[in-house]
């Protein structure tokens, strides 16, 4: 399996594209702004689109790549794009984006019987059979309601945490999991912890936190996303100063890296 990153981004700017990864060449993870860099055909090639959450920074690209396809998933009589989400996230795009007044509602379009997109409800703990990929639901825990995804490759799990706070299921589960890498957000620094914790993200101190609660017998790289343009270099000099102190007894030094637009990955 390969794993493409769209965008990886927490806002945009020049070269800061919002978070969307691509599976092989059929499967999207999320759909913020990323999503624009790839082709047409690239585009059309997609038949499963698999969100994390409703926020705009992960959903913007969604109706945009759609009309981008449409004539030519029409002609091609291709299937509906299959959307799968958590009811609630299906309900907010629902009301607030495919409401025929902030977008056409695809999922009527051009009728009930075979429509452009389709929405699939899916429930954490779900392991989901999409493109001959097995993609288990995590549990997250935001604002509004979300999750992760691990994605199964012959040489482990891909897991993505999507946006959460602090998350013990999260961890409980994907120590069970044969991890090969994992994908964890960290919105913003540690003099913003106060408006992490409200929102629901993690800083580097809380990410540290998070951390300490991986299996002592797994070791696998780490790879932050969802970092805020302007608050990037400071995030990551926080992350490698709380991980190269000295360790305190029981504790492990992790692999951290930072995630990049572009970045492939064959797993």
């Amino acid at each position: 399996m390969r794993v493409r990153v769209l965008g990886c981004s927490g806002a945009i700017a020049h070269g800061c594209r919002t978070t969307s990864f691509l599976l092989d060449h059929d499967v999207l993870i999320d759909a913020g702004t990323g999503v624009g860099d790839l082709t047409l055909d690239e585009m059309a090639q997609v038949d499963h689109v698999l969100l994390t959450h409703s926020h705009l920074d992960h959903v913007a690209s969604l109706p945009l790549m759609l009309d981008a396809v449409a004539a030519r998933r029409l002609s091609a009589g291709a299937r509906p794009l299959q959307v799968h989400a958590l009811p609630g996230t299906i309900a907010a795009l629902k009301a607030h984006i495919f409401n025929n007044l902030i977008w056409p509602d695809f999922s009527a379009i051009p009728s009930a019987e075979r429509p452009l997109m389709r929405f699939v409800p899916i429930a954490v703990g779900e392991v989901l059979q999409v493109c001959g990929k097995a993609v288990e639901v995590l549990p997250a825990v935001h604002t509004v309601p979300a999750v992760g995804f691990a994605a199964a490759s012959p040489s482990g799990h891909w897991v993505f945490s999507g946006d959460t706070g602090r998350n013990p299921a999260f961890w409980q589960r994907v120590n069970q999991l044969p991890v090969a890498l994992l994908v964890i957000e960290t919105a913003f620094s540690d003099r913003e912890e106060a408006l992490a914790r409200r929102s629901l993200h993690l800083a580097p101190g809380l990410l540290a936190e998070e951390l300490a609660q991986i299996d002592h017998s797994q070791h696998y790289p780490i790879y932050i996303t969802h970092t805020k343009p302007a608050e990037t270099g400071l995030i990551m000099d926080e992350i490698r100063r709380f991980d190269d102190a000295p360790q305190s007894a029981g504790t492990i030094h992790h692999d951290i890296r930072w995630l990049s637009a572009g970045q492939t990955f064959d797993l």
